[in-house]
């Protein structure tokens, strides 16, 4: 066993990713409630990573006393957490990842502040690799990605899927060549508050939504050499997910769903 939350290594047994993006805190209706929530439906589920894709704040203005109440949650929570800063919470430099403690705790990783790009988790046989947003500029979340270094690896990217040439005019464009280029396992996409599977190749590419629309985290189900299996898990507290628990769309791979190993 390891020191966060006395999880499996990969060597007896499956590595849960839970995935959950866009909880924009600081917004109008969003406070540390649904990061409080996401937490402990990733706990409940034994994710053994918490990847959460981009704009977990809704802007960089978050006072501190927020930060630092985030900060301890995260903290207390002992789950292995990996936040990538999207286009609202992108890291210029009052970014509230650097001024805000965020990626202080032992168990939280902040690309492009506590790492570049890529993130090792060695005792599980994982790798993740993402492009942070380091400014509101137009960029290419997916551009030259690395080469996977572990026998689980895990893509990162916040941007929008042109799913149609119709959106070609939009920024942070995610195209369907360059999912397919990523040598990942599992690519964890934010942007959009819906729940949906992207891209038209063999790769396992989703997009979680947001915790509030969506009602769910994605959580995923790793081993060296077989399918992914991905199933929607209902958020842990929210009283409307009947339909999250009678049929947990399964996407790529086998069916799976939790509980089975």
């Amino acid at each position: 066993m390891d020191q966060h939350n006395g999880k499996h290594t990969v060597a007896n047994g499956p590595v849960l990713i839970a995935h959950s993006s866009d909880l924009h805190i600081g917004s109008v209706t969003k406070d540390l409630g649904v990061l409080q929530t996401v937490l402990a439906t990733a706990t409940a589920n034994a994710a053994d990573v918490l990847v959460l894709a981009g704009d977990i704040f809704d802007h960089n203005r978050i006072p501190l006393a927020v930060l630092d109440a985030a900060a301890r949650i995260l903290s207390d929570s002992g789950l292995r957490v990996v936040i990538l800063p999207g286009n609202h919470d992108c890291l210029v430099p009052d970014s509230v990842y650097r001024r805000g403690g965020i990626a202080d705790p032992d168990n939280v990783t902040v690309i492009g502040v506590s790492v570049d790009e890529l993130v090792n988790f060695p005792e599980l046989g994982l790798g993740l690799w993402g492009r942070p947003h380091m400014d509101h500029v137009d960029m290419s979340p997916l551009r030259d990605p690395v080469s996977r270094r572990h026998a689980l690896q895990v893509a990162i990217a916040h941007g929008h899927w042109l799913e149609t040439e119709n959106d070609s005019h939009r920024s942070w464009l995610i195209r369907n060549e360059e999912i397919a280029a990523v040598d990942a396992d599992y690519i964890a996409l934010g942007h959009w508050d819906r729940n949906l599977a992207a891209g038209e190749g063999p790769r396992v590419a989703h997009y979680s939504g947001s915790p509030d629309l969506a009602k769910t985290v994605n959580l995923v189900r790793l081993v060296a050499g077989q399918p992914v299996g991905v199933s929607r898990v209902p958020l842990v507290g929210f009283d409307d997910h009947s339909q999250a628990h009678e049929a947990p769309p399964v996407f790529g791979g086998t069916p799976w769903y939790p509980g089975q190993h």
